[in-house]
């Protein structure tokens, strides 16, 4: 017998514009979770201190590869850039 294979769909790569803007978020939201976990770190007991180190630190090492995928692509995140992005994002329907 013959095994039918089912031919995928071929993958759209994206444009470099949507690239930029999935890693700007990237870096926003990496940002945004760092501040998290150190907030919550201040107030943290026993165990939980050395979760949030361990997310500080993981968000960190993330945010450091997301700095660097930027400038290899020429990137620059201005202040203003920032924020419209923040205010795309909060407009969002989910």
């Amino acid at each position: 017998m013959q095994e039918v294979y089912i031919k995928e769909k071929k993958i759209v790569d994206k444009s470099k514009e949507e690239m930029n803007k999935i890693l700007i978020q990237s870096i926003i939201n990496t940002t945004n979770n760092i501040q998290i976990a150190q907030k919550n770190y201040e107030f943290a007991e026993d165990d939980l201190i050395d979760y949030y180190l361990y997310i500080i630190k993981a968000n960190q090492s993330k945010l450091n590869y997301l700095i660097k995928a930027s400038k290899k692509n020429g990137l620059e995140l201005d202040r203003i850039e920032k924020i419209q992005i923040m205010n795309l994002e909060e407009n969002q329907v989910v």
